[in-house]
Order: C-alpha cells, then sequence, then structure tokens
C-alpha cells in the first residue's frame, strides 16, 4: 500500500469514527445498507473472495444463493462496521442491552474457577461489541490482541478504540504478546482473541469445512501451558437490533500426547465450533481474504501482496 493510500484509509476511518457516530442509529443503519451495496455490485476483490468463501461453506448452493449470501454479508460486515463506528457514543445501558448470549455460565463460571479463561471467536457478527458488554455488564476486563496495521496512525486509532471499550490491547507482533497473555491467565483473568485465521504462517492445519485451513495455535497453547479455559464463541445477528452470541462447552486438554498433539487435537475442536456457528449463520461470518491452502497456493505474490 502507497503512503497515499495509507493515508486515505486512515483519513477514511478517522472520519467513520467522527461522523458515523453522530448519526441517528437508523440513518447510520441506512448507510451501512446502501454501502453495502454499492460494494457488492462492484465486485471487487473482497466481495469475490467472500463469495468464494461461502462457497465453501454452502457447497451446494446455487450461483444465484452465493450472490445473495454475498449481499447479505456485505451488509452484515457493514453493520459491523456501523456499529463499531458508533460504539464509543453508546451509553452504558445501550451497551448492556446490545448484546444476548446463550449458555453464558460456561463463560462466568470459568471465571470464577479462578483459573482463567481464553475466548476464541471467529470473524463472525460483531466481536467489539460482544467485547464492550463483558467489560459493561459482567464488569470484566480482558486482554487481546491486534494486527499491526499501516500506517501506524490507523493501528494507534484501532487500540485507542479498544481501550477506550475497556480492552486491553497487545500488539500481534514483537513476540511479546504470548508472555502478557499467559500472565493475565494465570492470575485468573479473560483473554479474548479472533482465532479463526492464522496470521504468523505457522499455525495448525485443521480441516475446516471438508478442506485444509491453518488457524492460530495461540488459544490451545495457552489453556496448555496457564491451565486456563479454552472457550469457543459464535456471534450473529437476527433481525433485531440485538447482537446473538453463543458459548459452547469448554475445550479440554487432551490427558495423553506432545505438546504439538495436544494442540492439533484442541485447535481442530475450536475449528468444529467456529463451523457449527458459521454454518448456521455464513451471511455473519465477515472473511473477505484468503483462508483455506488451497486458496493460497501456489506462493506467488500478485502485485498487491495478496497471493494468487
Amino acid at each position: 500500500m502507497s503512503s497515499l493510500q495509507e493515508r486515505l484509509t486512515d483519513g477514511a476511518y478517522a472520519l467513520g469514527w467522527s461522523t458515523v457516530r453522530k448519526l441517528p442509529e437508523p440513518v447510520a443503519a441506512r448507510l451501512g445498507r446502501t454501502v453495502a451495496d454499492l460494494a457488492w455490485k462492484r465486485r471487487g476483490k473482497g466481495v469475490r473472495r467472500l463469495e468464494s468463501n461461502y462457497a465453501r461453506v454452502v457447497p451446494d448452493a446455487t450461483p444465484e444463493r452465493l450472490a445473495e449470501l454475498s449481499r447479505a454479508g456485505m451488509r452484515s460486515y457493514l453493520r459491523y462496521w456501523m456499529e463499531s463506528f458508533r460504539l464509543p457514543a453508546w451509553s452504558a445501558e445501550r451497551v448492556k442491552n446490545g448484546f444476548d448470549p446463550k449458555d453464558l455460565h460456561h463463560l462466568t463460571d470459568g471465571l470464577a474457577s479462578g483459573r482463567g479463561v481464553v475466548l476464541a471467536l471467529p470473524h463472525l457478527g460483531n466481536w467489539d461489541l460482544a467485547g464492550a458488554w463483558v467489560t459493561t455488564k459482567l464488569e470484566t476486563p480482558f486482554t487481546t490482541v491486534a494486527e499491526r496495521l499501516r500506517p501506524e496512525s490507523l493501528y494507534d486509532r484501532f487500540v485507542a478504540y479498544r481501550e477506550g471499550l475497556g480492552m486491553e490491547v497487545l500488539p500481534h507482533s514483537g513476540g511479546k504478546a504470548f508472555g502478557t497473555l499467559a500472565r493475565r491467565l494465570r492470575d485468573g483473568g479473560l483473554v479474548c482473541l479472533v482465532a479463526d485465521r492464522d496470521l504468523s504462517a505457522s499455525g495448525v492445519e485443521v480441516d475446516f469445512f471438508g478442506a485444509a485451513a491453518r488457524m492460530p495455535a495461540g488459544p490451545a497453547l495457552l489453556a496448555q501451558q496457564t491451565g486456563a479455559i479454552l472457550l469457543p464463541a459464535t456471534l450473529w445477528y437476527d433481525e433485531s437490533p440485538v447482537l446473538q452470541g453463543r458459548l459452547h462447552p469448554p475445550v479440554e486438554v487432551p490427558a495423553t500426547g506432545t505438546q504439538a498433539e495436544k494442540t492439533s487435537v484442541m485447535t481442530q475442536a475450536l475449528a468444529d465450533a467456529f463451523a457449527t456457528g458459521i454454518a448456521d449463520h455464513p451471511e455473519d461470518w465477515h472473511m473477505l481474504q484468503r483462508l483455506w491452502l488451497a486458496d493460497l497456493e501456489p506462493r506467488t505474490e500478485s502485485t498487491d501482496g495478496e497471493r494468487l
């Protein structure tokens, strides 16, 4: 990305947080749908990739059904952004009433145990809103990581935004995040990680909707090394203004095997829980990037840095 593109991107996000947050909620929702429909009609790289990913999730879908899904997916994606731009202006009551998680006892019992909890989620629904709900409704702070973005000012905006919602945010790069996360867990704390796409190129291979993909090893390794409880969670939207969610049963550490073998089994269990939520609500899975290994190869780089 050129320096001009970086400045334009940073400016667009700055405009979103400064302007969209001031709009009445119905106006922001209509704006999100309009922008989503325009992007969908243009059929840019992200939309085409989203549709390709949906084809793996819903393998028997007709081209017409895939087009419907990708349009709904873009609307869901823009709903996420409209909500995220407005979240800093939401009242505490609006946040508390904005999320309805099922089987919450998996999380509250885990926190009460004092062992620490690793909450792992895919790119479903609005994970920022769910996080704000945890810090506001449950009054429970947590630690997460954020991918380093360019320009640095854009990364700083995201960190400030999430810290403003009550999260401790660590940079994904640099190698120090794992140790800090482990310390938080050993102190009985909560760690939340979006974990359906490996950013390190050294993730764990899993079977995901019948094909090989890689997912990060971090959640499973943290649970093994600290004794923390590993919980998958999935999120989705319905027709209401309230985000829906489910806490899945804990992923247990296998009794036998090497660390690598245990990590493989646990990461596959996470992938299976994610797949359940994604299959039920594919249009709310905001995966506009390549994920499956077959889509990452051959490893020739295109001019924009994405593998062809």
